[in-house]
């Protein structure tokens, strides 16, 4: 786990996925930062704590079929399930992502989109977009604004933009008052997990050219 991570979740991201009310894009960004931070991985199982609090003092109860039980034991009948080989301890991608790739990074399909930068959509439900972007080492993303929410975690090396410098674990959380060029760190490629929204609101005519065809 990364004690060092500076840049967290909100308290609503984390209550909005104890309560299980996030696109699955959201869902899947906030599992991957869990994993990873060991700060709001506790404020998740606090919130989730008290979820099952409330749900306890409701006091309904649910009748279940009459099949419940021999369901149950002919799963039980079937055994366990094999245990899943264990990942490398220098996986670049955290277990949530890596079961959406199928695999590391190595798994990736990357689509170059320009300037060296790629990305790669990962398969999630229509209320919002993940994917997963490549930034050469110095090389910067055309300056853009946002329509919606824009959350960005560091994966693999680092950037810097107008706010502050994020690393491996950080999330940086932009909205529609938020315009930047998030540039990678000379000393290493930058892996980053971002999950929108909305769509980007880029400043220069290229970039908005194309974009219908990337979907950012």
């Amino acid at each position: 786990m990364n004690n060092a991570i500076r840049h967290h979740l909100t308290d609503d991201l984390l209550m909005a996925y104890a309560a299980g009310t996030l696109p699955e894009a959201f869902d899947l960004m906030v599992a991957t930062h869990l994993s990873l931070c060991d700060h709001c991985r506790a404020q998740a199982e606090s919130f989730e704590a008290v979820g099952g609090h409330v749900l306890e003092d409701q006091g309904d109860s649910v009748e279940m079929s009459q099949d419940s039980l021999a369901a149950t034991m002919a799963l039980i009948a079937k055994g366990a399930p094999a245990p899943k080989p264990k990942p490398p301890s220098c996986s670049v991608l955290p277990a949530p992502l890596r079961d959406y790739v199928g695999g590391d990074v190595n798994s990736i399909r990357w689509k170059p989109i320009g300037m060296g930068v790629k990305q790669a959509i990962l398969p999630t439900t229509k209320e919002a977009t993940a994917r997963l972007l490549f930034i050469p080492a110095g090389a910067a993303v055309p300056d853009h604004g946002h329509k919606g929410m824009e959350l960005t975690m560091v994966l693999q090396g680092a950037f810097s933009d107008e706010v502050d410098h994020f690393a491996r674990g950080d999330v940086e959380i932009a909205d529609e008052d938020l315009e930047h060029t998030p540039v990678a760190d000379m000393s290493e490629d930058c892996i980053c997990l971002a999950v929108t929204d909305a769509p980007l609101k880029f400043n220069s005519l290229i970039p908005r050219l194309v974009q219908p065809f990337l979907r950012i």
